[in-house]
């Protein structure tokens, strides 16, 4: 089909006549209408939306954005940002190194959603469209407009130029911050080809740091939504202006580049992850932050056992209960029937080698087993832990676990005189009972990050891996199939131990209930698999960002009471069947969910 090309930037259209989208506006009308729409969006977020402050947030006030505007703010800026990058202004044209057209649908959706929701809750809340100003309706008719002339624009994304001497492409953008604007206008004066070349190292550095901090601004921002309403309007936008960015090939950019620095990506990551803390006012979303890590930690145990090794764990969570009741037993807590109280890296020690003994015990009858089977008796394993922990009371069995009350009064932590329990003051910001935990289980996460990536990119981590794709062809090979599988089980049990020692500290009372197979609370095994699966299986980042987000949206939906679940797992669904290889996929499973994926670089270069 032969093509033709309208401007540099714009994609180029089938000479037989222009493509169009949804709607029969012209794709070069649809564009401008999507930037105006975008343009008037942002403008109309410095007008009054209401005229009461009776509406979360005050958007009663001329020129200064509040609550859902801002959202509705940034959602206009990025849909306006895209459009001229498709345009190919200069500055702007490494915005959509893999296309424009996607990313501005999902852009001015993202706008669109969460301006309508806005003045729908503010009609809803305060009785009447009556009490909308004229910002509302600006707000409202730009988005709207926005999103139609998005809807204009062709679905399918044409062939790009190989040779376009006006490339906007992201390459084009490496090449001229390596070498200079000169050498590279030079370069394409005298040639057809387009040059391959990476950004240079600080420069790839900065990327990742400005990364790293748009996450802990984006985090930082949804943690401490004061209101329903803005938390919902932030769901949209992260969700829409997350596809966005993944459209227009941002994400993979990224993706790309983090994995050229994987130390300096995982060490920064920890630094902003630090910083958290210092970023709240009081210590109520610090609470928040540490239960994440605690879930999340577990999460990447598991990824061990699941993503590497490929065995399905429903009762995973019963190593975090051993190791949080071992690490309550020698902690000093007067429901203990040992009179003893252990330094805390004793504790560790203990908790971690119980969980370690039983991951040995329970897998050594049970991993000949495969598949459905296997799954089955870690889901017994699982209920019998929390039966025999809530029948060890002294009446149905032996005095040790205090039955279905616990352990409780479990003493604060105090290592080398620092006082967990107690308020302190560093760098002129007071630092809490739970922020001074989340800094200590920042450091556990760390030796379990640590632990994973030594282990994957082991041998035994190589066969993990061999086990999980086809385990018949890799015992052909020599690989000790029960052996790799009891090592990975007995890796994920102490892990999970080793963060069950923090939680027994953090909660005051370890209690039979806190270790279900499923229920509404996270950590339990259901919520635990599911955060492997939705943030990606085999990565580090994935179960952890899958943790942060399962733990977060429910504790953030509680105000939907009955119906918390239902909209919980309806996103899940969702995020399933759009993205099924997860969050933060590595690339084995992107392309075996996605058969039209663009093979790796060094094949593609190969094979040509």
């Amino acid at each position: 089909m032969t093509t033709q090309t309208t401007a540099p930037g714009i994609p180029s259209t089938p000479a037989s006549g222009p493509a169009t989208g949804l709607i029969g506006i012209p794709p070069h009308l649809g564009r401008a209408l999507a930037t105006g729409g975008g343009a008037l969006t942002v403008v109309s977020a410095f007008l009054a939306w209401t005229w009461t402050s009776a509406f979360p947030g005050d958007l009663t006030v001329y020129g200064y954005p509040g609550g859902l505007q801002v959202l509705a703010l940034i959602g206009g800026a990025l849909t306006t940002l895209l459009c001229l990058s498709s345009y190919g202004v200069k500055g702007l044209r490494w915005l959509t190194p893999a296309g424009a057209d996607g990313a501005i649908k999902f852009a001015a959706l993202a706008t669109f959603a969460t301006v309508w929701y806005t003045v729908l809750a503010i009609t809803v809340d305060l009785g009447g469209v009556v009490n909308l100003e004229p910002g509302g309706f600006v707000a409202a008719i730009a988005s709207l407009a926005g999103l139609l002339g998005a809807l204009a624009l062709p679905f399918e994304r044409p062939e790009r130029e190989p040779h376009d001497p006006d490339d906007t492409g992201w390459e084009l953008f490496r090449h001229r911050l390596r070498t200079g604007g000169d050498i590279a206008k030079a370069a394409f004066a005298g040639g057809t080809a387009r040059p391959v070349g990476t950004l240079p190292s600080y420069a790839e550095i900065l990327i990742i740091v400005a990364v790293l901090g748009l996450g802990l601004t984006v985090f930082t921002y949804g943690i401490g939504t004061e209101y329903d309403e803005l938390f919902i309007g932030f769901l949209i936008m992260a969700a829409f202006g997350f596809a966005a960015l993944n459209k227009a090939g941002l994400v993979s950019q990224a993706s790309q580049i983090t994995a050229r620095h994987q130390n300096i990506t995982i060490c920064g990551a920890f630094v902003a992850a630090a910083m958290f803390p210092f970023t709240q006012t009081d210590d109520q979303y610090a609470t928040v932050g540490v239960y994440i890590l605690i879930f999340g930690t577990v999460a990447l145990g598991l990824n061990i056992v699941v993503g590497l090794a490929g065995l399905l764990d429903l009762g995973y969570v019963a190593f975090l209960g051993v190791g949080a009741y071992a690490a309550a037993l020698v902690s000093g807590s007067p429901s203990s029937p040992f009179d003893v109280h252990f330094p805390f890296w004793a504790a560790v020690l203990v908790g971690a080698g119980a969980s370690l003994v039983f991951g040995v015990l329970i897998g050594a009858p049970t991993l000949r087993l495969r598949g459905d089977y296997l799954a089955i008796v870690t889901l017994g394993f699982g209920e019998i832990f929390r039966i025999t922990a809530n029948n060890l009371d002294g009446t149905s069995g032996p005095d040790l676990t205090n039955g279905s009350n616990g352990i409780s009064s479990i003493p604060n932590l105090n290592i080398l005189g620092f006082d967990f329990g107690a308020e302190h003051a560093i760098a002129g910001f007071t630092i809490g009972r739970f922020a001074n935990y989340f800094f200590l289980m920042l450091l556990i996460t760390a030796v379990v990050v640590l632990v994973f990536r030594r282990s994957g990119d082991s041998r035994i981590g190589r066969a993990w891996v061999a086990i999980r794709e086809d385990e018949t062809a890799a015992l052909a090979m020599g690989i000790n199939g029960f052996r790799v599988k009891l090592i990975a089980f007995a890796v994920g049990a102490s892990l999970a131990g080793l963060a069950g020692t923090v939680q027994a500290h953090v909660t005051y009372t370890v209690t039979p209930e806190q270790y279900l197979f499923a229920g509404p609370i996270p950590p339990n095994s259901a919520f635990l698999l599911a955060a492997v699966v939705l943030g990606g299986m085999g990565t580090i980042s994935g179960p952890l960002i899958g943790a942060a987000l399962l733990f977060l949206i429910p504790n953030k939906l509680q105000f939907l009471g009955d119906y918390q679940l239902f909209a919980f797992g309806l996103a899940l669904i969702l995020l399933m069947r759009f993205r099924p290889e997860g969050l933060i996929p590595n690339r084995r499973r992107q392309l075996e969910f996605h058969e039209d994926a663009e093979a790796p670089t060094v094949l593609t270069k190969a094979g040509a």
